[in-house]
């Protein structure tokens, strides 16, 4: 027996399933708080916002946080490509995750 739309959005499932990655990166201690602050406020603007995406998470010099849409949705490979390309040569230790689900996996 099919699930009825209403228990598949319940239940964050088919269509309503959420995609997102988990995203780590590390600024040297040589480098300003200035240019931590310029470089974070760029990518919320130039890949979060512009992808309508969301960031949860935080650092100083060691980031950490997970990326997921702003509304229900997926985030796709080409966001996960967006962000990874983003802090090439902006910072060390870049780590973007594989896509998983939001509600059910673990990435």
């Amino acid at each position: 027996m099919a699930r009825s739309r209403r228990l598949r959005k319940k239940l964050r499932v088919d269509e309503f399933q959420e995609l997102g990655f988990d995203v780590r990166w590390t600024f040297p201690e040589s480098v300003e708080e200035d240019t931590i602050d310029s470089a974070v406020d760029e990518f919320i603007e130039q890949v979060i916002e512009a992808r309508k995406l969301g960031f949860h998470g935080g650092g100083h010099y060691s980031w950490q946080g997970l990326i997921a849409t702003q509304s229900l949705g997926k985030c796709t490979e080409e966001d996960r490509q967006a962000v990874e390309a983003y802090w090439k040569g902006k910072a060390e230790d870049v780590e973007v995750s594989v896509l998983y689900d939001l509600w059910y996996d673990e990435a």
